[in-house]
């Protein structure tokens, strides 16, 4: 297998907070925590994260987000969904929700915020650990966003739990967060692995030179290995033999889980679905190698925020030991 680095972690994963499970259906200790001094709170708007004039984090007192402060804005401003995150050192830290008017700037009320920033472009400026805290408080909040109804009767549901679920009031139905499993897999041609097989899907990318590892969502009913050698087959038309693990990546857009596998084939004439990918390929290890570098003007392939680009790596650098078919 590829093994990576034990002590590496991936972006967005490596969240510090304890979730603090204890805490979250004793209502009274929680509103305590939300309104202790000490406690922090991370704004979003538009799912966009709350950074200051240096690129990190802002986080703000709850004494900043009193009905007081925003008033002093003279604008409409409202605090949507909050996200009970977890404790650090007993401290609480919360995520919430900031409704502004249209095309408004952050008020100078809550300064040190200088502006609203897309979470893939944050967390390259900041570090493992507040990376993972945007990973969690992102994929929290868009969940609310997209179910304020019960699935079962169709009324509204609210947050309970600190966010950890919503609870329908007519039905009694409980609502939890889903995490959606992605295979991702980067397949090389046999056992000595002199090529890899890597694809662009149909769309915006479509007419560049950018190649990824394979990947699609893990299906009902079906294990990982499975979802591997079935996307692999529908995208590429190549079989599969012996899968294994490499690691895991989460990633809140809206709420996956990519985990990472390496795979041998066994066949090596690609048919591809057109309708899906513009291309797969096998590529040899220099070429790869180059464009790791960033030197190959013909071929480019994801960085080192996410996944595919340390799959990739792993088979290119031979890391550890090449699978057996």
């Amino acid at each position: 297998m590829y093994l990576p680095d034990p002590d590496f972690v991936h972006t967005f994963a490596g969240n510090p907070l304890d979730r603090a499970q204890h805490l979250r259906k004793d209502d009274a200790a929680l509103s305590t925590l939300r309104h202790a001094k000490d406690s922090q709170y991370i704004l979003f708007h538009q799912l966009k994260v709350a950074t200051d004039a240096q690129g990190n984090l802002a986080w703000l007192s709850r004494a900043r987000l009193n009905s007081e402060q925003l008033g002093e804005a003279q604008m409409s401003i409202e605090l949507g969904q909050e996200v009970f995150l977890g404790l650090a050192n007993g401290r609480g830290h919360f995520a919430v929700d900031l409704i502004l008017p249209k095309h408004s700037q952050v008020p100078e009320s809550l300064q040190p915020i200088a502006k609203f920033t897309d979470c893939r472009q944050a967390v390259s400026c900041l570090s493992q650990a507040q990376g993972g805290i945007v990973s969690q408080a992102r994929a929290a909040l868009d969940w609310h966003q997209r179910n304020p109804y019960c699935a079962q009767c169709g009324q509204p549901t609210k947050a309970s739990r600190g966010g950890q679920i919503r609870h329908c009031q007519s039905c009694a139905k409980h609502t939890f967060p889903r995490t959606d499993p992605v295979a991702i897999m980067l397949i090389q041609d046999d056992a000595q692995g002199d090529f890899c097989l890597l694809g662009k899907s149909q769309g915006r990318m479509a007419q560049s030179n950018f190649y990824s590892a394979l990947a699609g969502f893990v299906d009902q009913g079906e294990s990982l290995e499975e979802a591997v050698r079935r996307e692999v087959m529908e995208e590429a038309g190549i079989r599969v033999g012996q899968v294994s693990y490499h690691s895991s990546q989460p990633w809140p857009f809206p709420s996956s889980l990519m985990i990472g596998c390496h795979g041998v084939a066994l066949n090596k004439n690609i048919v591809i679905d057109p309708e899906e990918m513009a291309d797969v390929a096998w590529c040899d290890r220099p070429s790869v190698l180059a464009a790791i570098a960033g030197e190959n003007p013909d071929l480019r392939i994801p960085g080192p925020g996410a996944i595919a680009y340390h799959l990739i790596k792993a088979w290119a650098l031979k890391e550890a030991a090449t699978p057996q078919p």
